[in-house]
């Protein structure tokens, strides 16, 4: 082999499925403090980080303020977000607040609206209105603040022959004139399964479902280890390969803690149907911005509402029914 050729390698986690969720922090602390206890690590840690603090130095290879760095070591040891009671969220929120002052130099809002009573989500997608435009994606990564540098994307428009209904059949990445003669388009994202694979596999818990059938997921808790990308099944994970760059102009401040919120390298990302909207009542941003009215978004439980038309009275189809898993998207046509 070259000795001058670089490659490009990923480190993989060794983390065993059935790690609890405490362990998080021996996953990732260095190895040389791997054989103290968590209690030994904090009491040390906490000295140190006290020391710096007192003495106004700025420790090497961290954030580069000490307000900063003992925001970020708050926030390496706190609970995990179902576990946290409403006041220990509202100091991680306020916590959050700031470091994305200090990191971002960004003024943000963060939410942690809960799911509302009599509310589950759905989505329909009509494929005969859809025209390839990607205003939908567009959308997407601008209110859920996607890195800039890796064009993540959590929405993905195939462009299928007529004939075929699977977009595993079609070409995903088209790069030409739209609506091209004699195809149509389908749109796939996060489907929001009832019985999501996702959520059974992951090792720390750190994604499960929502009472309103929101699939969300605890960045900070998220070990990256992929298990979630491997089980699903629709395409709907993302992994977050570089620290995400978004231009300060950009950001979408209006956050909700288990959406758009800024999130760090190395961990799973999805659609979540915009939370930090959805929650307040309002469409989602691909459903706000289609300009054919292809994407129909809404309250499952409500008899009134324009998913349950759809649902009642279109003929509507989901992909892999064999599976089990229940999603809620639905594919339709006039």
């Amino acid at each position: 082999m070259d000795p001058n050729k670089k490659t490009n390698k990923t480190p993989q986690d060794k983390h065993p499925a059935n790690d609890p969720i405490d362990n998080r922090v021996n996953n990732r602390v260095n190895n040389q403090v791997n054989h103290l206890s968590r209690r030994s690590f904090l009491k040390g840690t906490a000295a140190v980080a006290g020391s710096a603090a007192a003495s106004g130095c700025k420790p090497a290879g961290l954030l580069g303020s000490t307000e900063a760095f003992a925001l970020e070591f708050q926030e390496y040891f706190k609970k995990h977000y179902k576990l946290m009671t409403p006041e220990e969220q509202l100091e991680t929120i306020r916590r959050l607040e700031r470091l994305a002052m200090l990191r971002e130099k960004a003024e943000v809002k963060i939410s942690t609206r809960p799911a509302q009573p009599n509310v589950l989500y759905g989505y329909a997608f009509n494929v005969t209105r859809c025209e390839g435009y990607m205003e939908c994606v567009k959308a997407c990564i601008k209110e859920n603040n996607l890195d800039r540098d890796s064009n993540t994307q959590y929405i993905r428009i195939f462009e299928m022959e007529h004939g075929k209904m699977s977009p595993d059949q079609g070409d995903g990445k088209f790069f030409h004139e739209v609506p091209r003669l004699g195809h149509f388009y389908m749109g796939i994202q996060c489907f929001q399964c009832e019985n999501p694979p996702c959520v059974k596999a992951c090792p720390t818990k750190a994604t499960w479902k929502e009472p309103d059938g929101i699939v969300v997921v605890d960045y900070d808790w998220c070990i990256g280890c992929r298990y979630c990308m491997a089980a699903c099944p629709y395409w709907g994970r993302r992994f977050n390969w570089n620290q995400p760059r978004v231009p300060k102009d950009e950001v979408t401040r209006d956050q909700h803690y288990l959406g758009n919120r800024l999130r760090v390298r190395g961990m799973m990302e999805k659609c979540t149907f915009c939370i930090q909207k959805s929650r307040k009542g309002e469409l989602t941003a691909c459903a706000q911005a289609c300009p054919t009215g292809a994407r129909v978004f809404g309250n499952l439980l409500d008899p009134s509402s324009e998913i349950r038309f759809v649902l009642e009275n279109k003929k509507v189809y989901r992909l892999k029914e064999d599976l089990g898993t229940d999603p809620k998207f639905w594919f339709f046509i006039d």
